[in-house]
């Protein structure tokens, strides 16, 4: 079963035809598969080279301190992810990775409005109903609580 992912790879820095040639590398480990039962395990729908760039690492990974940010999204096979991290984990060109299940546009506002439907009937749960502030109010005080009340107006008119 296909899914969209979205795949932040973080690159070491290298020359720039290298670093085509190693995104490049990227993109034919998600479209291409060893395994033969797979035919078509993945396809990159787009590649964003250019909204993190090259970045300053929070510490040095493999004697890196600066690293190529680049977010791949593609559909890929499930089947196919394990061999696909495999890849990626082994590549010396790769500092770190990430794969991400990217849930479609709909898909995240109906998850957003859930939260907030929740939150809502949690709301609800909490306050009590009309039906039940009225029994309360409509709750004939007890024999203690009339003869509190004759006590403390007795006191009152004595004063």
């Amino acid at each position: 079963m296909k899914r969209p992912y979205e795949i932040p790879v973080v690159f070491r820095i290298m020359p720039e035809e290298e670093f085509q040639q190693a995104i490049d590398q990227v993109v034919s480990w998600i479209e291409n598969s060893a395994e033969t039962d797979l035919e078509n395990p993945g396809t990159v729908t787009k590649i964003d080279r250019n909204r993190l760039g090259r970045r300053r690492l929070a510490y040095e990974i493999k004697g890196q301190r600066d690293g190529w940010f680049v977010l791949f999204y593609a559909t890929v096979d499930t089947r196919h992810l394990p061999e696909f991290e495999l890849n990626l984990k082994l590549y010396d060109g790769v500092l770190r990775y990430l794969v991400v299940h990217d849930l479609p546009v709909k898909a995240k506002k109906s998850a957003k409005s859930s939260k907030e439907d929740d939150a809502k009937n949690e709301v609800a749960a909490e306050e009590p109903s009309e039906e039940q502030q009225t029994e309360t109010v409509a709750e004939e005080p007890s024999e203690e609580q009339g003869e509190a009340v004759t006590e403390e107006q007795a006191e009152e008119s004595a004063e």
